[in-house]
This record gives C-alpha cells, sequence and structure tokens, in this order.
C-alpha cells in the first residue's frame, strides 16, 4: 500500500563540490523509503562539453540505481507540476537551470524576465502536492563579478535562493561536507 507523503519541500546549497548533491540525495532516499514512495532525479544539466559530460556521469554514478530519471533543462516548473503526492522528487541543480535560461534568453537576458521564471517555478514548488527536493549553488559568496552577464547571473542566483528559501519548509547549507539546518519545519 502506497502512502501519501507530507508535502515537505526542502532547499539544499552550498558551493561547488561541497556535498550538497549527496546530501539532498542521501534526504530524498530517505523520505522515499519512509512514505514508500518513488524518487525521482530531475536533472538540469545539459552535457556540452567532455568536462561537464563526465561530471553528469559522476552524479549518476553517485546516485546509483532506484531512481525514475528526468531532464529538464529549461522547462523545470513545468516538469515538476506533473509530480504527485506519492512522488519524492530531488531537482539538482537551479543555479545550472538558471543559467541555461540566461543563455536561451541570450542578449535579451534581464532581470525580469530571469525573475519570472524563478517566480514560476517558486509558485509550482509551494503548490505541488508532492515532496520536493532543490539543490542550488551558493555563488554570493565572492567577489563581484566585473562582467555584466556574470553580474546578472550572480544577482538573479542570489534572489532565485531567497524565494525558494521562503516556500520551502526546510533550508541546508552544506559547506564542506557538513549539514548548517538555517530553517527547519521540525523534520528533515
Amino acid at each position: 500500500m502506497t502512502m501519501s507523503c507530507s508535502t515537505d519541500k526542502a532547499l539544499v546549497l552550498g558551493g561547488a563540490r561541497s556535498g550538497k548533491s549527496r546530501f539532498a540525495e542521501q534526504l530524498a532516499r530517505q523520505r522515499s523509503q519512509q512514505h514508500d514512495a518513488k524518487c525521482h532525479y530531475v536533472a538540469t544539466a545539459v552535457p556540452f562539453d567532455q568536462e561537464m559530460a563526465e561530471r553528469i556521469h559522476h552524479h549518476q554514478t553517485q546516485r546509483g540505481q532506484g531512481w525514475c530519471e528526468h531532464e529538464a533543462p529549461l522547462y523545470l516548473a513545468e516538469r515538476l507540476s506533473q509530480f504527485g503526492a506519492d512522488d519524492v522528487v530531488l531537482v539538482d541543480c537551479l543555479t545550472v537551470w538558471l543559467n541555461n535560461w540566461l543563455l536561451e534568453f541570450g542578449e535579451h537576458a534581464s532581470n525580469e524576465k530571469l525573475e519570472q521564471k524563478v517566480a514560476q517555478l517558486a509558485s509550482v514548488v509551494k503548490e505541488s502536492p508532492a515532496q520536493i527536493i532543490l539543490v542550488s549553488n551558493e555563488v554570493g559568496l565572492g567577489v563581484v563579478p566585473l562582467g555584466q552577464i556574470s553580474r546578472l547571473f550572480v544577482d538573479n542566483a542570489g534572489r532565485m535562493n531567497q524565494s525558494l528559501a521562503q516556500v520551502c519548509d526546510n533550508v541546508t547549507l552544506i559547506a564542506a561536507g557538513l549539514p548548517l539546518v538555517l530553517k527547519s519545519s521540525g523534520h528533515q
């Protein structure tokens, strides 16, 4: 018998190679087992070069078997709206998704266009009956980038993380493989 999951939403933040994906995968597996729910992995990355293909392969190997895999390099909100109460969904990663939109918009990229995509995503996450675990890079801890497109990305990534943190029940920052709970509903 399948039980409905609670609708907890989680945001897992961290720098590159901080352990955020591993933490999020463990959380998804745990929730899936607790609620006898399907475990879904939604990938946002596109293997545009050999190094990215190797990163994707590393994550696939690290995850292991038992995941229903989906791709959503751009239309993430639409993909997430398809999941139900018996699903645990891990999205890795939001900053790659945001960068995909930045590239898609090209020279027409703007704060307004990116904020619209983030608002649509936040609304779907908030209303979804599924348990959703979002992974995102915390990119705003370094120096302010010199280039306009880089600043547009960093600024919007920061705003995106804030928007999604507002609709998530749990927010965890991963540094050096260690979790720091920033927001908690009382259970992960």
